[in-house]
Parts: C-alpha cells; structure tokens; sequence
C-alpha cells in the first residue's frame, strides 16, 4: 500500500486497477480518497472555478470604468470581453488532446502557471495593444483551468456520485459573474483598475499553489495528436474568433455600417467550411460531422444556443434597465448578493435532484422560470428600482446554474455512447455554444434594444407638442429647476427643453428594454413548449414500445 502510495505523487506510470481506470484518456483516475483528502480536493475545485470564472467577469462587469481609466472609447473597451471569449472558444480542440498525450501533471502546472504570469503581466498593461494580448491568452489558460476545477471536484465526491460532481464542477465558473458585481466595486475604489488585475493574480497564484500541494491522480497517456490536428485548428480557432469579433462589435459599430464585419464574414466562413470539410474525410477527426450533424446533437445545440440567449437577460437587460434609470454597479449590492445565492442554489439543487435519464427535465424547467421572470420584468417603469426585481433576477440566476450541468450531461452521456474518441468533438461543440452563445444573446438583445429604442423615441416626439400648455409646462418647471445657476431666461428654458429630452429618452430605452423582456419571454417559451413536445413524444414511444414488449 505505501509503494502504491508512493507511485501516485511519483512522476512513474500508474498501473490501474480495473476499477481505478479514468472514464476516458486524459481524465484522472477513478481512486478512493480519505476524507481529509476529498475535502481539501473541493476547496482547491471551488478556488479554481472561481479563478477561471472571475478572470473574465471581473473585465466584463467593468467595463465603463475600465473604459475610463484605460482612456478607450466604448467600442475599444468591448474588445477585451471579446478577445477572452475569442480565444476561449476554441482552444478545447486541443486541450483535450494534451492531456491524453502529456498527462494530467504537466497540463496542470503548465496552464495554471502560464494563468499566473498572464495576470501578472496585466498589472503593467498600459496600451490597447498589449491588453488584447493578454486578455486573449487569459483566455486560452482560463480554458484549462476549467477542466481543472471539474477535475478536482470530481476526485471531491464518492464514485457513486461522479455525475453530481460534474454538475458541480461546471457550476462553480457560473456563481463568478455576481460574485465579481459584490466586490468589484470597492476593488476599484482602492486603486482604479490594477486592483482588478492584483485581486486576480492573486486567485491564480493561490491557484497554482494549491494544484502543486494537491495533484490531480494520474491518467491513461495515449499518442492523441496527428498532423491535421494543427491544420483544422489553424483553420477553425480564427473562423470562431472572427465571428465573436462580429457578433461582439455588430452592435456597437452597427452591422451595416462598418465594411470590416462583411469582410470578417467572407473569410471566416470559408475557413470553418474547410475546416469541418477536412475533419469530414478524417479517419481520426477533432470533429467528428457526422455525429455532430445527426439530429439529436443539432437539437441540443439549438437548445443550448437559445438558452444562452435568454439567460442574456439578467447581465443584459436587467443590468442595463437600471444602467438606464442612473443606478450602476455601486447600488447593485443587495441585488447581486441575492443572485449570488440564487445561483449557488441552482448548482446545489441541480446536483441534488439529477437524474441521468431524466436530463431534459431540469434543461426544460429552468428555460421556462426564465420565460415567467423575463415577461413580469416587461413591466418596468421609471420608477423601478433594482428592489423591484430581485425576485426576478434570483430566478434567471438559479436557472442559470440549475440548466449547465444536466445540459453538460445530455450531450456528454451520448458522446460516450458513441466512443471516446466523440468526446472531443462534444466537448468543442458545447464550449463554442457557450461562450459564443453568451455573445450573440448579447449581439441579439442589444441591437433588438436599439431598434426598440428608435422606434419609441420617434412615437414620444412625435407627440410632443410646443404649444401643448402641458408641453410648455414641463419646459418651464425644467427651466425654473437650473434658474438658480442660468441667469439668462431664454437659456434657462432651453435647459428645460434639454431635460424633457433626456426624460423622453429615458422613457424610449424603458420601453425599449420591456420589449426586450418579452422577447427573452417569447424565445424561452418557445423553447420550453419545444422540449415538453419532445419529452412527451419520447414518453408516448416508450409507453407504446413497452406496450409491444408485453
């Protein structure tokens, strides 16, 4: 027992048990911890996921402070959410494939020290450019560390309970965003954004720290990578980071307007075509189209895109509503700290209630509570303050984390059916989804916003009248508000005119962000009504195949 204990924090190749064996090349063993151990196994799970999470929250729930202490425009300032989720998307084409190849040890101690030193050097970014740089290779390590953190805590649980800990493993990134609203803004109130980044390195240097006490047991190592690999990779990542790159500006530089978002269609489309043309002939391929193209995988990542975007709702719209009525993140405390909560309870209850052959069931109850808090969000007035949707918002961020894990599970449970070798290609499919979901739920809700917005600006001017008496009224009391500073009567009305703008403004983005809510409220109950259809189609056929049987 002691040589065998001796081995597993060795550098030397295990020899596995049958029962110790990992699910798949790559993944760590099936092993028997003390207590002790398993308990320290989920701490260091919870501090990594909350460090690859926290890496990209803390810039994106940032940004118009970051905007200012860095001197960018707001076009600038949305290429640094965009160059993570640029490179995030697609380096798990290849991770996978390292750990089978190289093992577990040397991936950890290589993407969590290389996580380390990226957001060290942030600490002394001081251009556009470097900033990109470093936020696009964050985003390639944050990657990594989220296999880690599921990785860690599957070791946390009992093998009995090895899918509750995958529930919880890839829960744990999602608590980051409202956990990085809580504190962010006395982080920033210490020393502008370099806080940010120190509050950061100092995660990932605990991290690191801990993965080197801790270490992952062993794997099976297997000659995973082949030459097309690099080819289709080479291929694919630019591809994908092209259309974040659209669908994270689109929005903001406006899709028609600027000539680079056509350009950057005509080549990423014809990349991605070669790419998947290739991996098509493949004998061995990263991505596996056929398996992709049957009709189970293109339902799940319809579904999953859709959710994406509805769950867009509560960073999105609700964040911006209340950006709109003047409040920002300093008042968002009680609201997030309740989100925060919400959200730890869906992972908590996501992982309680699993069950394997009941999957859909949890994807489909949480897009639905998402459908009923978005349309009673639709009510918003200039009077809603963030008190007023912290039942709502507590929801969507349950739902949030109560979906990821059995949607993780449906498509990972029939990947396996089909071979190890479809789990790569599974894995690809669902953090693209993800991550560039996340983009176009925002690229989708934001430019349905602004056409929202234009619409009812024209409809409120329209009906304002000059020589309304009611018109000329609230002219006059804006006016007599600024009288004590603008001497000059005539100037003194034209800032009344100047505030009756801003407040029909206002009150076109209010209705703009209403129409929103029952956008997200239509698309969640569609996709809720499309997968009651397709668990009530699958119950008849089981019904009427047991009814053969008999």
């Amino acid at each position: 027992m002691a040589s065998r204990f001796r081995q597993f924090w060795s550098e030397e190749e295990w020899s596995f048990a049958p029962h110790e064996r990992p699910t798949i090349p790559g993944s760590p063993g099936n092993f028997d911890h003390p207590n002790r151990r398993r308990i320290a196994y989920g701490v260091i799970a919870v501090l990594i996921g909350l460090t690859g999470g926290l890496g990209n929250a803390l810039v994106q729930v940032n940004t118009i402070q970051l905007q200012g202490a860095l001197g960018l425009d707001p076009t600038e300032i949305a290429w640094l959410p965009i160059a993570y989720v640029m490179t995030n998307a697609s380096i798990n084409l290849l991770l996978i494939k390292f750990r089978q190849q190289f093992g577990l040890r040397p991936f950890a101690l290589l993407f969590s020290g290389l996580y380390t030193i990226l957001a060290f050097a942030h600490l002394f970014v001081r251009d556009f450019a470097t900033a990109i740089a470093v936020r696009g290779a964050s985003g390639m390590a944050a990657a990594a560390l989220s296999s880690l953190g599921l990785y860690y805590m599957m070791q946390a649980l009992p093998a009995k309970w090895r899918l509750k800990a995958i529930v919880l493993g890839i829960g744990v990134p999602q608590c980051a965003t409202p956990l990085a609203r809580l504190f962010s803004p006395e982080l920033l109130a210490m020393s502008q954004w370099r806080t940010l980044y120190l509050f950061e390195f100092g995660l990932a240097a605990i991290s690191l720290a801990s993965i080197i006490a801790l270490r992952l047991p062993p794997t099976q190592k297997l000659k995973a990578f082949e030459p097309l690999d690099f080819l289709t990779f080479v291929l694919y990542a630019p591809a994908i980071g092209l259309f974040c790159a659209v669908l994270g500006q689109g929005r903001l530089v406006w899709w028609t307007q600027a000539a680079w978002i056509g350009w950057a269609l005509v080549i990423a489309i014809p990349l991605l075509a070669l790419a998947l043309w290739i991996e098509h002939h493949r004998a061995n391929p990263l991505l596996n189209t056929r398996w992709l193209g049957s009709i189970d995988i293109v339902r799940f990542a319809i579904v999953t895109l859709m959710a994406r975007i509805v769950f867009s709702e509560q960073n999105f719209g609700a964040v911006g509503l209340l950006t709109a009525l003047g409040q920002n993140n300093d008042q968002f405390g009680t609201l997030f700290t309740i989100a925060f909560i919400a959200s730890v309870a869906g992972v908590v209850m996501s992982a309680v209630t699993l069950n394997p052959t009941k999957l859909t069931h949890p994807i489909m109850y949480a897009i639905g509570l998402v459908a009923i808090a978005a349309y009673a969000d639709s009510f918003s007035t200039n009077l809603t303050r963030a008190p007023e949707l912290y039942a709502t918002q507590a929801v969507i961020a349950f739902s949030t984390t109560f979906f990821l894990g059995p949607s993780l599970l449906f498509g990972m449970t029939r990947a396996l059916q089909q071979g190890a070798g479809h789990v790569i290609s599974f894995i690809a499919l669902f953090g693209m989804l993800n991550s560039v979901g996340s983009l176009g739920g925002t690229a989708l809700l934001g430019t349905y916003q602004v056409v929202r917005e234009k619409a009812h600006s024209a409809a409120i001017v329209q009906n304002i009248d000059p020589t309304d008496p009611q018109v000329t009224q609230r002219i006059a009391a804006g006016g007599a508000r600024v009288s004590g500073v603008v001497g000059d009567p005539t100037l003194a009305r034209a800032e009344g005119a100047a505030l009756l703008s801003q407040a029909a403004t206002r009150e076109a983005n209010i209705r703009a962000y209403n129409d929103v809510f029952r956008l997200v409220a239509a698309l969640a109950a569609a996709v809720t009504l499309f997968l009651a259809l397709l668990t009530w189609r699958r119950a008849r056929r089981a019904r009427a195949a047991a009814k053969v049987q008999s």
